[in-house]
């Protein structure tokens, strides 16, 4: 029994356009291409139209004089089939040709958009990355971006093909017969209005079909990553049936969809062959009646563009099918093209400067260690220079991911150069947020936030992010060498630079105990490495960075004790002299810390050292203690 028909939320919009569109993209780097292929199209169809036509004369001027003749010179026919298979030959030439070309611009095209869409990717703001399923945005790169492939290589081509022919096959029944080319255009009505209907009802479940399988790949994504929590908690059974509930969708969108597009081709070919066989009919009793101009070659040349103009028209109806689908893909591609990039408003640098003799600061294209803010005022083209030193303040900051709930009230801090300011509170509290305020991924709702004396919307983000440190507590390292990874921080670091990053880290140790030492290959964003490990590497990183400011947010939450005073030992080498934001919930690690700020639903609650809050014997003394007051 076929399972209910699902109902899909969504039809594409405007498919003109999405073509359009595309069509503009493939035209912009291989319009001459596609000239050329045009012009391979034409001589192909009508090679093939000649040698059709060729049945009139083969029959009327050629094979019944000879049968009439004692003896037959068959010198001008072989003539007559000499030039016909050079048509022949032509036509096959052209289309491989165009065949040809179109995979070369199926293939350029493909790179080119894959090239912008990672291009764009990057620009994306972090919000479109935290509400957007990773395994859905890679089902844009694969299963959308190969949708457009066949499209581009096959169907559009195809279709021009189809469209030509079935245009030149028209004109040529019409010379021949005008009654049965009425009537083979009455069949081909009806197959238009089938093939029209049935493209409708499949292009709705095309475009489901696309979005179901950017969400089973997106589950698919999260169950790779989470594999060790699933087996942890015994969750295989669980995920099971959800992948089931996925898949199941999944199965009924695409059978929907191909259901109706299967069905088209056999139906129009019935439709076809219904039209031949009353051509047959109606041909036969007007050639008996010695109606003029239609000869037994007419009618069987008549016969056969019949049977080739339903082949075209069920080719159109077919790759019809396989546009919908890509355009559905295309839909996606677009709609993730279109995506605001982030804004970047500031007009404050981050340059290399050195002081003069009278200790002014001065820019410079070497790179000294010192840096600077270059303030170029708008108003008469004034150049200031602040240098970087690391002072953040916060002066009533309001915060929220969304218009409806604000997760930050009227927070005010500050920092001078050199202090370590550590951020504790319940989960939930608001302790990460504060530094992806600093970061820019999160642009505040209210109040400011100022960076040296700079208001942080007037810097550019990359400068700005290139004045900071981050150790996360999710380490992520990437695909290649120990020392590669480390100087991800710094990409023109030298390699001496590297073993002194690691060093401080106090990561050099383990690192000369792998197998090719700094050259050992990491893969699966180091899954050959302990989780202490790879956050030690993810803190030689910040620290061949050398930036003025560091965040370290729950960095040595995955080190053991012991190797924990170790790193720790490192830990205020690398803090000695930089501003510091520290995010813990061991709060021995934060005892030391010049500035203790509490944070509860986020407002900022308590501040002090660590004694003066303990005397307090408030919320910090509560985590701190376990006990309460």
């Amino acid at each position: 029994m076929p399972r209910q028909m699902p109902r899909p939320d969504q039809k594409i919009k405007n498919p003109g356009k999405l073509f359009h569109r595309l069509f503009c993209f493939i035209g912009k780097s291989y319009g001459i291409q596609l000239i050329f292929v045009l012009i391979f199209i034409i001589i192909s169809v009508i090679a093939n139209i000649n040698g059709t036509a060729f049945i009139k004369d083969l029959v009327d001027v050629y094979i019944t004089p000879l049968t009439k003749t004692a003896n037959p010179d068959f010198g001008p026919l072989k003539s007559a089939i000499l030039r016909i298979a050079i048509v022949y030959m032509i036509g096959v030439f052209s289309t491989y040709m165009f065949s040809k070309i179109m995979i070369y611009v199926a293939q350029g095209t493909l790179r080119k958009m894959r090239t912008k869409l990672f291009s764009h990717m990057q620009s994306l703001p972090i919000k479109y990355f935290d509400t957007h399923a990773h395994g859905d945005i890679m089902s844009v790169y694969t299963n959308d971006i190969d949708t457009l492939r066949q499209m581009i290589s096959q169907s559009i081509p195809q279709l021009i093909n189809s469209l030509l022919t079935v245009l030149l096959i028209a004109v040529q029944m019409i010379i021949l017969s005008i009654p049965l080319s009425l009537i083979t255009f009455v069949m081909i009505g009806i197959t238009i209005y089938v093939s029209k209907t049935f493209a409708g009802l499949s292009g709705k479940y095309f475009l489901a079909q696309q979005k179901d399988i950017g969400k089973l790949n997106g589950f698919v994504e999260e169950m790779m990553n989470g594999q060790k929590v699933v087996k942890v908690f015994t969750h295989e059974e669980q995920n099971i049936k959800d992948f089931d509930v996925l898949n199941d969708k999944l199965f009924e969108s695409a059978y929907s969809a191909n259901r109706f597009a299967n069905f088209l081709g056999p139906v129009n070919a019935q439709i076809g062959n219904t039209s031949y066989v009353i051509c047959v009919i109606v041909g036969a009793m007007l050639a008996l009646n010695g109606h003029i101009g239609l000869s037994i070659g007419s009618l069987v040349t008549f016969l056969a563009f019949n049977k080739s103009f339903s082949m075209p028209i069920n080719q159109i109806s077919q790759q019809l099918n396989a546009i919908v689908m890509a355009l559905a893909g295309c839909e996606r591609i677009f709609a993730l093209l279109d995506e605001k990039p982030e804004t970047d408003n500031g007009y404050v640098t981050l340059v290399n400067s050195v002081e003069d003799e009278n200790g002014n600061i001065k820019e410079t294209d070497t790179h000294t260690g010192h840096w600077a803010w270059k303030h170029v005022h708008q108003a008469d083209g004034s150049v200031d220079y602040i240098p970087l030193r690391g002072d953040v303040v916060f002066d009533d900051v309001d915060f929220g991911y969304n218009e409806e709930k604000i997760v930050l009230h009227n927070v005010d801090l500050y920092a001078t150069p050199g202090q370590k300011i550590a951020f504790v509170g319940s989960t939930g509290a608001g302790k990460t947020t504060i530094t992806n305020l600093i970061n820019r991924f999160y642009d505040i709702s209210d109040g400011k936030i100022r960076y040296d004396g700079i208001n942080i919307n007037k810097i550019k983000k990359a400068d700005l992010r290139h004045s900071l440190g981050i150790v996360l507590q999710d380490t992520h390292l990437f695909t290649g060498t120990v020392m590669e990874n480390i100087r991800f921080g710094k990409l023109d670091a030298t390699d001496e630079e590297v073993y002194a990053a690691a060093k401080l880290a106090n990561a050099d140790t383990f690192i000369h105990q792998l197998p090719d030492g700094y050259n050992t290959l990491l893969t699966g964003d180091g899954g050959n490495l302990s989780q202490g490990q790879r956050q030690l590497l993810a803190i030689a990183r910040a620290a061949i960075a050398d930036p003025p400011v560091l965040i370290l947010d729950e960095a040595t939450s995955s080190i053991d004790t012991r190797t924990e005073k170790i790193v720790q030992d490192g830990m205020d080498k690398l803090m000695k002299g930089r501003t510091t934001f520290v995010i813990a919930h061991r709060l021995s690690t934060v005892k030391n810390s010049d500035c203790i700020i509490v944070l509860e639903q986020g407002r900022v609650i308590e501040r002090g050292n660590h004694d003066d809050l303990i005397n307090k014997k408030g919320k910090y003394y509560q985590l701190y203690t376990g006990m309460t007051n």
